[in-house]
């Protein structure tokens, strides 16, 4: 094994430790940002536009393609340490026009 090679596995093993200490201090894990879940309900099928989209909720989080078709996810997650999670994502399928065809809101919360 080359040293170079060597120092990338010990670079990784650095890094991973690390982590696991940072989450041990930290006690929580965060991804995603945050977004108004009050705005959901404002959410119409088939009316509800992309632009409109971007006006409430702010660029996504992520961005994908389903049968050919735009897909927006808008997510926060948080996770503890010492047990439970508060979670919420928004994932919203466009058509082809770019108008909301449907859309899914799940939450770890009451």
């Amino acid at each position: 094994m080359t040293s170079y090679m060597t120092k990338i596995k010990e670079t990784s093993a650095f890094l991973t430790v690390l982590a696991a200490c940072f989450f041990l201090i930290n006690g929580c894990v965060s991804m995603g940002r945050d977004f108004p879940v009050d705005s959901v309900p404002k959410i119409q099928q088939g009316k509800t536009t992309q632009q409109d989209i971007l006006r409430m909720f702010g660029p996504p989080w992520r961005t994908g393609i389903e049968d050919g078709k735009t897909v927006w996810t808008y997510g926060r997650y948080n996770y503890y340490l010492l047990g439970g999670s508060n979670t919420y994502d928004l994932v919203i399928h466009f058509n082809k026009e770019n108008v909301v065809e449907s859309y899914t809101y799940n939450t770890s919360s009451p």
